[in-house]
Formats: structure tokens, C-alpha cells, sequence
């Protein structure tokens, strides 16, 4: 092929790229993070003129069937979001009467207890996997997100700073044989005293001691500081 030519090619290719990176929120939201991932992949390994080129990352982790992902029911949606509610309903009031009786170091310590506790509850009763993830893991050892969940995390930041509401970001899609739903968790003012930007020396040292490798700090209120995660098996 030669040189003008290849430039075109390389043009076009940049352009087509370029028209299929641009899927509004409002798409990844409805059609589903690997959904909507897969037309730049398509493209991607379609773009080039050699075989050597056309070695392209995919967007599914290691040992992911390779298959579309399917929307969820409203059945299923409607449960998990049910789901999360329990959680928040019990983990906010405990925290407040915590910090009602012993201030910001009894929340901690009681944060630390009480809210894997509470996500343990919820995963017996119901038959879901319930847990909390976080782009900045307080509790690196259960807290840290998976590949989906890492790219819903950051689809949430996204649509958090174009001014959507921490309480109304969530997604829902099956993935491999499960169905996923996540549910954004915002700041709110209660949250800024453990995950400010201004946090009192005592309150820091009481996180290291219970947290060696915090690092959900530096938040500002309605940041998306993490979300609660439910995935369940499909029959």
C-alpha cells in the first residue's frame, strides 16, 4: 500500500474511532458497559491493513465468555434495588447514633464492624452476593472492585459531574451467566468527617489504626465515593 493512501486509511480510521467513543451516558446506562464497549472493539480490530496489527486488548477480563451481554428484568432490578435500600436503611441510622454517642472515633469503630456485617446479613437472606466497592478502598480486602465494577465506578463519576444525583446513578445488566447491579454511593455531609479533605488528627490515626491502607480520603460532598455492588447467578 502505498504511503498517501495508508494516511487516508489511518484518517478514516481515527474518525471512525473517534464517531464510536462518542455513546452518550445515557446509552452506557441503558445498553450496558461491555454492550457498548464492543462497537470500538469491533472497530478497532477492523481498522487495520496487516495481521500483526489487528492485536487488539479486548474489553473483557481473562476467563470472560465472550458473549453479549443481555438486559436484566425488571423483576430482577426492582429486588436489587430493593437490596441496597435495606443496606443503606441500616448501615445510615447506625452510623448516626454512633456518632451521636461517641462522635467520629465510635463511628469508625463501629463502621468497621457493622457495615460488613451488614452486607454479610443481607448476601444470607437474600441469595445475592452483596458488598461495597470503591475506585479508593478504605478496606482494600473486600472492597476492591472487579473489572465491571471498575468501569461503572468511573461511568458514575462521569455522570455525577454532568449532574445527575448520587441517589439516582445505578446500572443493571447480566453478564456471563449473572446479573449485576450496582448503586452509586455519594458523599454526604456525615461522610466528610471519615473521607474529607479536612480530617482531624485524631480521626486520622483511628482510620490507620483500624485501615493501614485507607485510602477513601479527599472527598468532597456528592463525590461518588464508591457503590454497593450485587451480583446473583442466573438459573
Amino acid at each position: 500500500m502505498t504511503q498517501q493512501p495508508r494516511q487516508s486509511l489511518q484518517r478514516n480510521i481515527r474518525m471512525s474511532v473517534k464517531n464510536a467513543v462518542k455513546i452518550s451516558l445515557k446509552t452506557f446506562a441503558t445498553v450496558g458497559l461491555l454492550t457498548a464497549l464492543l462497537p470500538v472493539t469491533t472497530i478497532l480490530a477492523q481498522s487495520t491493513d496487516t495481521a500483526s496489527d489487528t492485536a487488539v486488548p479486548s474489553p473483557y477480563p481473562p476467563g470472560m465468555p465472550m458473549t453479549m451481554p443481555m438486559s436484566p428484568s425488571t423483576e430482577l432490578m426492582n429486588e436489587a434495588a430493593t437490596i441496597t435500600q435495606q443496606f443503606v436503611g441500616t448501615l445510615l441510622p447506625t452510623l448516626q447514633l454512633a456518632m451521636a454517642a461517641g462522635g467520629p472515633l465510635n463511628a469508625i469503630e463501629v463502621c468497621a464492624v457493622e457495615a460488613p456485617a451488614i452486607a454479610q446479613k443481607l448476601s444470607a437472606d437474600t441469595g445475592w452476593d452483596v458488598r461495597r466497592v470503591s475506585l479508593k478502598a478504605r478496606n482494600s480486602s473486600i472492597a476492591t472492585p472487579d473489572f465491571w465494577e471498575i468501569m461503572a465506578l468511573n461511568l458514575f463519576d462521569q455522570r455525577q459531574r454532568s449532574g445527575e444525583q448520587g441517589a439516582n446513578i445505578n446500572i443493571a445488566e447480566v453478564v456471563a451467566g449473572e446479573f449485576r447491579y450496582m448503586q452509586a454511593q455519594p458523599t454526604a455531609e456525615l461522610c466528610l468527617t471519615c473521607h474529607g479533605t479536612d480530617i482531624a488528627e485524631d480521626v486520622r490515626s483511628a482510620l490507620l489504626r483500624h485501615y493501614p491502607n485507607d485510602l477513601a480520603t479527599g472527598y468532597s460532598a456528592g463525590q461518588i465515593r464508591g457503590a454497593i455492588s450485587l451480583r446473583k447467578a442466573m438459573p
